[in-house]
Order: C-alpha cells, then structure tokens, then sequence
C-alpha cells in the first residue's frame, strides 16, 4: 500500500483522474492503469509514428480496406448525416469517409488530448468548409454531452476506427457498445476490429525493431514525472508485449528491472525486480464473435468488411429508430 513519502507528514491532496488512477492502479495487486492515459500531447504524437511503421498491419489495413470499400460504407449511413467519432485522434480515418459521403453535416470527435484534438479539429475545418466540425476533449468511457441534434441533418452515426474496442475488458467492451446505442438511436456504429490471427505477427506489431512501442509505453511513467512530480527511472523500466492466447488478447506491461522505490503525490511504492503495470490489453476477436458482442448490446449487425488476409474487419451496425 502507498505510504507518505515524509513520516508524520499529510499527503499532497490528489487532484485530477490521472493522479488518482495512477495511485490507484499502483497500490493494487496485480498493478495495473486503463490505457487511456498514453494520450497526452507526447504519447499521441507517438502513436501517430506507431501507426506508420512496417509491423503495424492495422492502421494500414483499416485504411487500404476503408478506401476501397468508403462508398459501401456511406450507403449504410446515409445522406446528411452527423458523425461522431470516439477516440479521434489525428482524425486520418474520418477524411476517407467524410469524402465518400453525400453531404455531411456535422462531425463530433471525442479525445482525451485536448491540444491533439484541437489541432486535427482545426486542420478538417480548413479542408471542409462546409463542415460543422464540434470537438469535445471528454474521456468517452465516461458520460459526456453531444451537442443538440441538428434539425437538418439525417442519421447520428458512431465512428470508432482502431479496434480501440480491444482495450475493454470483455465486459467494458459490452457496456461501452450499450451506451453507444443509447446515445445513437435510430442511426448506428461503424467499427474497426481486429482479428485473431498469428501470435507472430501480433508480437511484431507491438515490439517493433525501431522501439517506438516501448517508447509510447514508457511515456506514461514520463507524464507522471512531468504532471505530477513522480520520480520514475525510466531506464530501469523494460517494456514488454505478448499475446495471451487463452484470452484472445496482447498484453502490454512496464517491468522493474530491479528493485526499487518511486514515489508518486507524495506516496512511495516498492518495486521488487520483475514486478510489473499492466498498462494496456488489446483483445482480438472473431467475426462472428463480435458479431455476438454487438447484437448483446442492441446492435442489428449488418455488413462486415475484411482484408484479404483477415488481418482485420469493419463492421456497420445499425440500430433502429
């Protein structure tokens, strides 16, 4: 359990959600934070170099299968509609569709980074005119407010590229689709998902050779240093990725290279050396099982979209008036 870092001496009071899950996350067995928190201004950009390399096959799949199949996808959706994307990010996946669909009227992003989302928010603006582009920095796990529905515009349709969904646990994956419908009623979700395939070519997109990964996993223990004066060594931190095939899923984990003592808000914690924070789960999943998944939280699924090599699907799922 954390202790105070000076005897006799009250803890700095814990302000912000990252503090409190990071303290949180650090005193329980086994340690573990949601991987929300990579996203700050450092780990996004990160993340966008992740998405570039060679041994990261989704992004490039999504893309390549959304340019090929956009016109199909904006059928589904509809004329005028209004999108609203969880997790936006740099909004790279949205452009593809924005340009297959007959006039939409309005695009929503939703990201934790509030700089990040400003910026492609910002950059869109400049490249659609005629968009009615409203960014909301909320964590999209939690409640938030969506803008009233505009009185001319068609169908609420959800965007959720990345298979961002295999960050859930299988339970979390099912409330978030729950209340996803709720908030999209009479409209519906178009959703990138991973598949399983071979562990070989899972452990390569998440320990690729130029260590851009480990760096982004790292990031986290810089943001504490940087946000909340935490004293991590970040060189005695090993990064480390696998896949966990009984559970269908990679298993991201910054491990203590030896033993050692960090303190965070004023609390100290005891690291033996292998002790591990689970910081991120990215669950794989069959087409039909997900398929299950969605129809469990009051999806109709309809069409499904995948590569050649079934690396990887996009899914519509509607959802009735």
């Amino acid at each position: 359990m954390p202790q105070a870092a000076d005897a006799g001496l009250p803890p700095p009071v814990v302000d912000g959600d990252f503090a409190r899950e990071l303290l949180a996350g650090l005193a329980r067995r086994p340690r573990s934070i949601a991987p929300k928190f990579f996203y700050d201004r450092a780990g996004s950009a990160l993340f966008d170099r992740i998405c570039e390399l060679p041994e990261y096959y989704p992004t490039r799949t999504e893309l390549a299968l959304m340019r090929e199949r956009a016109g199909e996808m904006a059928e589904c959706i509809g004329p005028d509609a209004e999108i609203v994307e969880f997790g936006a990010g740099s909004s790279r996946k949205i452009r593809v569709l924005l340009d297959a669909l007959q006039r939409p009227r309005r695009f929503v992003p939703i990201d934790i980074s509030a700089e990040h989302l400003h910026a492609a928010a910002d950059a869109l603006r400049a490249d659609h005119p005629g968009l009615d582009v409203r960014p909301i920095a909320a964590d999209f796990t939690r409640a938030f407010e969506l803008p009233a529905r505009s009185a001319t515009g068609g169908r609420r349709v959800g965007f959720f590229p990345g298979s961002s969904i295999g960050n859930f646990t299988p339970d979390e994956a099912l409330d978030f689709l729950r209340r996803t419908a709720a908030l999209l009623r009479g409209g519906g979700l178009l959703i990138g998902v991973d598949l399983v395939k071979d562990p070989a070519l899972l452990h390569a997109a998440y320990n690729d050779a130029a260590g851009v990964t480990a760096a982004f996993n790292l990031n986290l223990l810089a943001r504490a240093n940087r946000e909340l004066g935490a004293n991590f060594d970040l060189a005695q931190f090993a990064h480390h990725a696998f896949y966990q095939p009984t559970l269908q899923r990679i298993e991201m984990h910054l491990v203590s290279r030896r033993v050692q003592q960090v303190r965070v808000c004023g609390h100290g914690f005891e690291f033996a050396e292998g002790d591990t924070l689970h910081t991120e789960n990215s669950h794989k999943f069959s087409v039909a099982g997900f398929r299950e998944l969605a129809e469990r939280a009051g999806y109709l699924p309809r069409a499904v979209w995948c590569d050649p090599q079934r690396l990887f699907s996009i899914h519509w799922l509607a959802l009735p008036a």
